[in-house]
């Protein structure tokens, strides 16, 4: 019986922990978290366990993919470029619209995020060239024109609709290059330049987009409404019509004032409100699971402010031990790396490990207000669908590479007991 659990969960035992633990909690803490869900549906028990069900498939993802040899992952890599590419297009021109977004493509019976898709190809994509072009000093140098030229088109489209996105994949990227060894003029070159570009990028943001306070200058009177006829877009408004949502959050960021409770304005900032009031309540302790106040109020509760709800729930403790298996599915997975004898599957772990850490630590900067509000979910925590069955997949992934990786352990093990013996006999 031992046996048969074992060959079904093969690789890396510190992984498969934390991600039991990850799971345990999103379960815990999506159903806590899904009131607002139960009220609309009227059905107290569906959210979870359309969750759950969610969560199961993603297990089925993660088994499937780590029984697929690593090595067999580069021939994934052409085709799902395709299809991420065609799927990105496809979003921005026919995508369904979620929160002032087209983030999502619609097919009867479920929907999907093509960005999710191309993270992991990207991905795969730079661990592809990185391992290729490698040499005894460092990476070759036309490595790096070979990432940008595939890695910007694709961020570039991922950022029409979902800049937080594009940013946290670009600056893994950059982390997975500095990682492979590419030359630091390289990269010295390419950090300037998207410094000039954020700071030009930010001043076109502000002004282009409309602030909540001047969107509601500009709004009509009901006679007006009436008279007036429908205004055509033009180029510039469709390919950036998230720009009056980027500069509002960019305003509170920035501005960061400090307002009496009495006079906050709890409909304008409810999200960061309500997020500060579940942290500041939790009391360090915590109310206990499922005790919960803030989550009838905080939209998005069971996504991108799980952490918060968690804090409140579980306080400090449950909030650190949260950070803490991050930590260490980001050590285990460079400890995976080392071992590896190739370099593909290196830089992949390291790759798909940045991916899943980093959008976490966004995230939970985003719950504490230490960053601007987007809609990053926690990795395999919050409530999703194709995000969290992806996620699985670089679980899996990094598995299937700790599996080659204890192979070649145990026949380095086997080598060395082999000429001991040889030694003694001798």
């Amino acid at each position: 019986m031992n046996k048969k659990i074992g060959n079904i969960f093969k690789g890396d035992k510190v992984i498969w922990m934390i991600f039991f633990f990850l799971c345990m909690i999103s379960v815990v803490e999506v159903f806590s978290a899904s009131s607002g869900l139960t009220y609309k549906s009227n059905n107290f028990i569906m959210p979870i366990i359309k969750h759950s069900g969610t969560i199961i498939m993603g297990l089925f993802v993660a088994v499937v993919t780590l029984n697929i040899p690593c090595r067999y992952f580069k021939l994934f890599t052409p085709f799902l470029l395709f299809f991420s590419v065609l799927t990105l297009l496809w979003v921005l021109v026919g995508g369904q619209n979620i929160n002032g977004a087209q983030r999502v493509i619609q097919i009867p019976g479920f929907t999907f995020q093509p960005s999710e898709i191309a993270k992991g190809t990207m991905i795969l994509v730079v661990a592809q060239i990185l391992s290729a072009m490698q040499n005894e000093q460092g990476a070759d140098r036309n490595a790096f024109k070979f990432i940008l030229w595939i890695s910007v088109p694709v961020t570039l489209l991922i950022m029409m609709e979902n800049l937080s996105t594009a940013a946290l994949l670009f600056f893994v990227i950059m982390l997975m290059m500095f990682i492979g060894r590419v030359p630091l003029s390289q990269l010295g070159k390419l950090l300037g330049f998207l410094m000039a570009g954020a700071l030009i990028a930010l001043a076109f943001i502000m002004l282009v987009g409309h602030s909540p306070n001047e969107q509601k200058d500009q709004t009509l009177t009901k006679t007006e409404v009436v008279d007036a006829k429908p205004k055509k877009k033009n180029v510039v408004e469709k390919l950036f019509h998230r720009a009056d949502t980027w500069k509002g959050r960019i305003d509170k960021f920035i501005k960061n004032e400090k307002v009496a409770p009495a006079d906050y304005d709890l409909d304008k900032d409810a999200q960061v409100a309500h997020a500060n009031i579940a942290i500041v309540s939790s009391n360090v302790i915590g109310k206990g699971p499922g005790n919960s106040v803030e989550r009838d109020f905080l939209a998005q509760a069971f996504s991108d402010f799980i952490y918060a709800i968690i804090i409140e729930e579980m306080g400090i403790v449950g909030a650190s031990f949260v950070v803490f298996l991050y930590i260490i599915l980001m050590f285990r997975a460079a400890r995976i790396a080392s071992r590896c004898e190739n370099n593909f599957p290196a830089f992949l772990v390291m790759g798909l490990a940045l991916l899943l850490v980093t959008q976490a630590t966004f995230n939970m900067m985003v719950a504490v207000g230490l960053a601007p509000v987007t809609g990053q979910p926690l990795p395999l925590i919050s409530k999703g669908g194709t995000s969290t069955i992806i996620n699985c997949a670089y679980i899996g992934a990094i598995l299937s590479v700790s599996r080659s990786a204890k192979m070649r352990q145990a026949e380095e093990k086997s080598l060395v007991e082999e000429g001991r013996q040889l030694k003694e006999n001798e």
